[in-house]
């Protein structure tokens, strides 16, 4: 589960749900190219340089002078997620592309992480098509297509062992088959919360529900599992939803837009969620198999980077070679809390000191700087 989403969040935003369509502003044009679209994200209003922008790649360049951690969108017209920028803080500046064909869309700020946020029109004009590719990155969205769906496949059989030790009481056999479960998630969480109404049924956590939310999925249950100790009739009710909301996710997977600046993004996305939820402990506040889950988010990480890397190695090789010796260095890291490389029986992370956490954290940042770019690379030979 990312920090923050559409329709949930997590405890780090308590602000109140933002109203639709509130405070919404266009600025005049900085000078900025026809493929860059400022943001300015204030704690009342998103003011956008354009309503209008070529199809094709197109950057936002995001700046945050409110007060509140922001995240901000560019949203199909149902919603759905083109892209997105998490975890803005008061006075920096971000940089987000995406790849948009001709048609309408929403560019939504979300001071405080929460609600539907603070929504501005925009319109991708042109003849309904982003611009021919490099056909090498044609094959890397068919293939990451590909990782996503079987990720979904196998989820579901793993998941139904957990559900079943639920419905059966089996307190023990469902903790075993708990963080098994989640893995093909966490691997390509990106493109189920595309989706938007999955992520929230079957991944939040008690602090990120809205208001009149039920609590349903995985970590509804894992805290039946752990802290509650018992497994109520709801619970085995639950478990069921859970699988029904999976099979809903696992039909829908085909159906993702994908493209290569989305997977380049969903890599990133994948690295700031173990940096806000994984390394902190917040994910699996429970079950404290978060290790296993970091794990899961780095694999997804660099499924996408070694599909889109022999485009990338030809346009920025230094970057290339960068992201090659920061994932070898963060898969080193986490190598070190199993014993077994080929296992996900990792330690407990209740049972990692805050030195250990800190390094963690520092090996994350190091490969997620460099990350962050690497969906202009990929974006400058398809343009």
């Amino acid at each position: 589960m990312r920090p923050s989403r559409l329709t949930a969040i997590t405890a780090t935003a308590a602000v109140a749900a933002l109203t639709a369509l509130t405070g919404c502003t266009e600025k005049s044009s900085g000078g900025s190219g026809d493929r860059v679209i400022d943001v300015t994200a204030t704690d009342s209003k998103c003011e956008v340089s354009k309503k209008e922008f070529p199809a094709g790649h197109v950057e936002l360049a995001i700046e945050n002078k409110g007060s509140k951690v922001t995240e901000v969108y560019i949203l199909f017209p149902d919603d759905r997620i083109v892209t997105e920028r998490e975890n803005i803080g008061p006075g920096t500046k971000q940089k987000v592309t995406a790849e948009v064909k001709a048609g309408d869309y929403t560019i939504a700020c979300k001071p405080g992480m929460k609600g539907d946020g603070i929504r501005q029109a925009v319109k991708a004009t042109g003849g309904g098509t982003v611009a021919k590719r490099d056909p090498r990155l044609d094959a890397a969205v068919a293939a990451y297509r590909k990782y996503a769906q079987q990720q979904a496949d196998e989820t579901l059989p793993k998941t139904q062992v957990f559900a079943d030790a639920v419905k059966d009481g089996d307190i023990e056999a469902a903790k075993k088959a708990y963080a098994p479960s989640r893995i093909g998630w966490e691997r390509t969480e990106p493109v189920a919360e595309s989706f938007g109404d999955i992520d929230p049924k079957v991944d939040v956590r008690a602090d990120g529900l809205e208001a009149g939310q039920k609590w349903t999925g995985w970590h509804r249950l894992e805290k039946s599992l752990w802290q509650d100790k018992k497994i109520t009739a709801e619970d085995k009710t639950l478990a069921d939803q859970l699988i029904t909301d999976l099979k809903d996710w696992q039909k829908r997977v085909g159906k993702a837009e994908i493209t290569p600046t989305s997977m380049a993004n969903g890599a990133k996305e994948l690295l700031d969620e173990v940096a806000t939820g994984k390394v902190t402990g917040e994910e699996e506040r429970y079950s404290h198999t978060d290790l296993v889950d970091f794990k899961a988010n780095v694999e997804g990480a660099e499924e996408s980077y070694e599909l889109l890397k022999p485009v990338a190695k030809e346009n920025d090789p230094a970057l290339v070679a960068e992201l090659d010796k920061q994932f070898a260095a963060l898969n080193a890291l986490l190598d070190k809390y199993r014993a077994d490389k080929t296992s996900y029986d990792f330690t407990s992370y209740d049972k990692v000191g805050d030195a250990e956490r800190k390094e963690l954290s520092d090996g994350v940042n190091a490969l997620a700087e460099p990350l962050s770019k690497l969906a202009a690379a990929v974006a400058t030979k398809s343009s």
